[in-house]
This record gives C-alpha cells, sequence and structure tokens, in this order.
C-alpha cells in the first residue's frame, strides 16, 4: 500500500480502513512508520490501538520503545495494555524492569499474565520470583494459576531451589485450583522433596488435584 494511501485510509471513519493502514505500515522502514504509528495512538477504537502497539513492536526504535510505555501505562484498554507489554518483551531484557514495574502498578489480569509469560520468555528468573509473589498475593484466580505456572518454568535456573521452595508451600494451600496447579508445576522438577509432595497430593481430599498429580503417571 502507498504511503499516501496509508494516511488517507487512517482517516476513515470505518476503522477497519484504518486497521489494514497499520497493518500495511510493516512494509516501511521505522523513520517512516514509527511518526506514523505514535500520531495514531490515541485511535477511539481499542482495535486500531491493538494493531499499533503490535507494529510498534515490530519496529523496534528508542521511540517506539517510548510509546509502548506510554500505551502500557495510559491507555484506558487492558487488551491494548497488554499488547504494549508484549511488544516490548521483543525489545528483550531491557524490557524487564518496565514490565515488572507496570505488573506492580496495574491489577488488570490480562495485563498481568502477558507480563508472566514474558518474563518467563525472557528468562529472567529473579522478575519471574519478583512478581509471582505479588500476583499470589492478590486475589485474581488467573494471575494465581499463571503465577504457579511460571514458577515451575524455572527449573533449571538459578532459582530453581526458590521455586521449588514455593511451589511446596503453596502444596498446602487451601484453595484446590492452586494445588492443582502446584502438581502440575512439580512435574517440572527431579528433587525427591518435589516427588514426595507429588505423592502427598495423590492423596488430596480434591479428586481434580488427585487427577493433576497422577497424570501422565502410568
Amino acid at each position: 500500500m502507498h504511503l499516501n494511501q496509508i494516511e488517507t485510509d487512517l482517516q476513515n471513519s470505518d476503522f477497519h480502513y484504518r486497521l489494514k493502514a497499520i497493518s500495511a505500515l510493516k512494509d516501511y522502514a521505522p523513520e517512516v512508520a514509527v511518526p506514523i504509528l505514535t500520531q495514531h495512538m490515541q485511535d477511539p477504537e481499542f482495535l486500531v490501538r491493538t494493531f499499533i502497539a503490535r507494529e510498534l513492536g515490530r519496529q523496534k526504535t528508542s521511540d517506539s520503545f517510548a510509546a509502548l510505555l506510554h500505551i502500557m501505562k495510559f491507555d484506558n484498554t487492558p487488551n491494548v495494555r497488554a499488547e504494549a507489554a508484549n511488544s516490548l518483551s521483543l525489545f528483550g531484557r531491557v524490557s524487564a524492569s518496565h514490565l515488572v514495574e507496570a505488573f506492580f502498578r496495574d491489577e488488570h489480569w490480562l495485563l498481568r499474565r502477558s507480563i508472566l509469560a514474558a518474563l518467563v520468555e525472557l528468562e529472567c528468573p529473579e522478575e519471574v520470583l519478583e512478581v509471582c509473589s505479588l500476583g499470589l498475593a492478590g486475589e485474581d484466580a488467573a494471575v494465581q494459576e499463571a503465577s504457579i505456572d511460571a514458577i515451575g518454568a524455572l527449573v533449571n535456573t538459578r532459582q530453581e531451589s526458590a521455586a521449588l521452595a514455593q511451589l511446596l508451600d503453596l502444596k498446602n494451600s487451601g484453595a484446590e485450583y492452586l494445588r492443582v496447579r502446584v502438581a502440575y508445576a512439580l512435574k517440572h522438577f527431579d528433587q525427591p522433596e518435589a516427588k514426595k509432595a507429588l505423592i502427598e497430593l495423590r492423596q488430596d481430599p480434591d479428586h481434580r488435584v488427585v487427577g493433576a498429580a497422577m497424570e501422565n503417571l502410568l
């Protein structure tokens, strides 16, 4: 799509035209695409803003990084903020501290789950443990479950021992849905205490926990 057509379509009242225009910017260099993307960060349609956040992640410049930080902090739609977090993670470990800060600042489950997944992918075990502790202390079940999954992903990292210790504590949680996730997470660990905990979970009073602990046993 020619640049003139992109700029024309970005003014179209039908947001579908604006979506196509944003997508077409992938064929342009950052010095052309990023200024256009940042000009439309306040588009009234959240899908357009989501596309903008996604495209800014492909255009790796200091300006696109700053724009994504702004979107992740100030956009009023959780889907857009989560997409901005995903795009920020594409910049590598330089984004980790910003993702942690956003996790502490923003309690929406969608953003927090996106950040958890991103930090695991970035192989930042200290940051993963930090945000998981906060996620587990909250009241959102989806974030709590994702936090346990992320802790389980810390096997074979420098935080493996701390991760296992946390899982062993969570084994006795009063919430059966957390014990289910703990059972799955413990299977990543080869330590004797992890195997012992799984044996205990196979005797859990909740059949869902038992099923999770016994899955793949045979």
